[in-house]
Parts: C-alpha cells; sequence; structure tokens
C-alpha cells in the first residue's frame, strides 16, 4: 500500500467555474462547468451510477479498491465504526458565480427519508479568492419561521433568502464549518477545498437559474419535507464566530483548520514541514498548495508539488512530508466517532 497521486476527477454541475483549479493543477484550461474536482472520491453524484467516482492510476475505481481490502486502505478502527466507506469526501471547489443559497440534510434526516446513512455536514477550507468583495453567506441572521421560508422557496424570493443570510468576507486561510441543515451560498470568486460527509444531498431553497425547475431541488422528497431539514434559527456574529476561524497566519509543522466539533465528521490540518512532519499512519488526501517535496512512507516515496492531490493509504504505514511544501492533509472522522 503506498500513497497514490490522482488525476483531475471534474465531474459536470449545474454552475460555472473559474481558472482557479486549472491554475492549481497547471492544467491548459479550465472546465467551465466543472467547478468541482472530486479528490479521491467513493462518491457518487446524486442519482447517478458511477459519476464522481475517482479511479486510480491502475485504473479501476477507487470506491471498489476499498471494498477489496477496506483494512488496509482504512484501518481497522476506522473499519469498526464505517465498515468499507472512508466517511469523508474531499473536493476542490472554484466558484466561477455565487452559488445557490442551499442546506443539506442531516444524518437523521437521511436515514428517515432517504434511506442513506450519511447527511451531509461540510467544511470549507478557503486557500484562494479573486474579485473585489470574496463572501461566503452562512445561517440565517435571526429566527426565520419556517412558512415565510417555504414562501421564499415557492416565488423564488432570491433576494429575500440572500439577504437573510450572514454575509461573511473570507480570505485565504479561513475555514468555515457548515453543520448540516445551515442555509449557506459560495460568493464568486471563492476557492475552497472542501471537506464533507460522503454524499451529494442538497436541497436547493434558490433553483431559478441554476436548473431547469423546482425538481432538482428536493430529492425527490417535495420541498414540504425536503425544507423540514432546514436550520431556520438566528446565527448571532457571537454564535457564527464558532464556525468561522482564521488560520492563515499560523505557521506549525500541522496547523488544525477546523473546530473540536468537526471530528466527528472530519478532520483538516495545514502542513508547513520544517523541514519534516510527521504523519501517523492513517487514510488522507493530500492537496499540495505549495512548492514540492517528498512524501516518504513505510512503502516508499513519492514526490509531490504544487497541484498534487494524493490518496494516502492506512497501510501506507507513517509517513513524513519533506521539503519546501505546503499541504492540506484532509482525514476522516476521529476513530470511534460515528
Amino acid at each position: 500500500m503506498r500513497p497514490v497521486r490522482l488525476a483531475a476527477n471534474q465531474p459536470p454541475r449545474f454552475y460555472r467555474g473559474g481558472a482557479a483549479i486549472a491554475d492549481l493543477r497547471d492544467a491548459p484550461s479550465a472546465v467551465e462547468f466543472g467547478p468541482e474536482d472530486w479528490v479521491a472520491s467513493t462518491t457518487t453524484l446524486f442519482g447517478m451510477p458511477e459519476e464522481g467516482l475517482s479511479r486510480l492510476p491502475d485504473g479501476r475505481w477507487l470506491r471498489d479498491a476499498v471494498r477489496a481490502d477496506p483494512t488496509a486502505w482504512l484501518g481497522e478502527e476506522h473499519v469498526a465504526t464505517h465498515a468499507d466507506d472512508p466517511a469523508l469526501l474531499v473536493k476542490l471547489l472554484d466558484a466561477g458565480q455565487r452559488l445557490p443559497v442551499h442546506c443539506h440534510p442531516s444524518d437523521a434526516f437521511a436515514r428517515a427519508h432517504l434511506g442513506c446513512r450519511f447527511g451531509k455536514t461540510e467544511a470549507w477550507v478557503v486557500v484562494g479568492t479573486s474579485g473585489p468583495d470574496p463572501l461566503v453567506h452562512v445561517g440565517f441572521r435571526e429566527d426565520v419561521d419556517a412558512g415565510t421560508v417555504r414562501a421564499w422557496v415557492s416565488t423564488q424570493d432570491t433576494a429575500a433568502m440572500l439577504g437573510a443570510l450572514n454575509a461573511v468576507r473570507v480570505r485565504p486561510g479561513d475555514t468555515v464549518f457548515v453543520p448540516a441543515g445551515l442555509p449557506h451560498a459560495i460568493g464568486e470568486g471563492v476557492f475552497i477545498v472542501e471537506l464533507q460527509q460522503p454524499t451529494d444531498l442538497s436541497v436547493m431553497l434558490e433553483w431559478r437559474g441554476f436548473a431547469e425547475d423546482e425538481s432538482a431541488g428536493h430529492l425527490g422528497l417535495g420541498y414540504e419535507t425536503a425544507l423540514a431539514c432546514v436550520d431556520t434559527s438566528g446565527w448571532s456574529a457571537e454564535r457564527l464566530a464558532g464556525l468561522v476561524r482564521g488560520t492563515g497566519d499560523r505557521r506549525a509543522p500541522a496547523v488544525p483548520l477546523l473546530p473540536p466539533e468537526a471530528d466527528e465528521f472530519f478532520r483538516a490540518d495545514r502542513l508547513h514541514p520544517d523541514p519534516v512532519v510527521e504523519l501517523e499512519p492513517s487514510f488522507a488526501v493530500l492537496v499540495v498548495l505549495e512548492g514540492a517535496g517528498v512524501l516518504r512512507a513505510d512503502s516508499g516515496d513519492l514526490a509531490v508539488r504544487r497541484g498534487d492531490t494524493v490518496v494516502v493509504p492506512h497501510g501506507a504505514g507513517a509517513a513524513r512530508l519533506e521539503g519546501d511544501v505546503v499541504a492540506v492533509r484532509c482525514r476522516p472522522p476521529a476513530p470511534g466517532r460515528k
């Protein structure tokens, strides 16, 4: 089991991307409606059999390789809790336009209504911005009545929906933890590494201008049921501060990026070898943001450079990242966390 460099994996989406993914990967051109690069993905697009899955260099789906030897890929402790599911999806997401106002179901809602074990809590690690005012919109500023939300959705009152959300200006190094149910929209020009639970479940409060009709927005449940997953509570500045962190000025071998509440869903660190950072055995996804270096594992070495995305099996053993390089390391929930 060795660390494996992965090719870009940009399934078609309903909104435009920018040039940031192509620039990071040093690709010849951007994919206009490929704003998301699904990294080390064992997850498919909603309702699709294979779209979204990552392939290994030998041509196999990563999903099939993990299922064939889950302990080697994921580790015994992880398998005891999550079986052969990595319980993690990592994306590069470059918003070439503002995303619609939407939210994601919780685990409980997904089990009750969709027959799915996972909902979709997520987190954003901002790695780049463009334009004069890079914003994300997160959580209603004040409590909103469920009937008001239904009215906004039925009339597609975009101005009211967007105006009710907290607008947060972001810069590289900022992170935002987004619990399931929290309404949100990523603004144009924001480039993130996104960690999320391994589903493609979204309830689109705003669909006009993004989808042909409302059927794309409610997961086949109808809005009367789907909107029950929306967090309609108010998020004051003090409450919101628990979700948003600024870490851009921090330098350490491994800088934790997310609040402790995220540990039951996923973990993320920004790595700054000085000149080496030691990494314990773990399934992990690395996104190399700057420079070049070497990932040395018990099973062998892998040269890495800016734009590389790497999946590290648990069975690769302890590892060392060396060189003048910066990377984000994404990992599944802490062992024993469901």
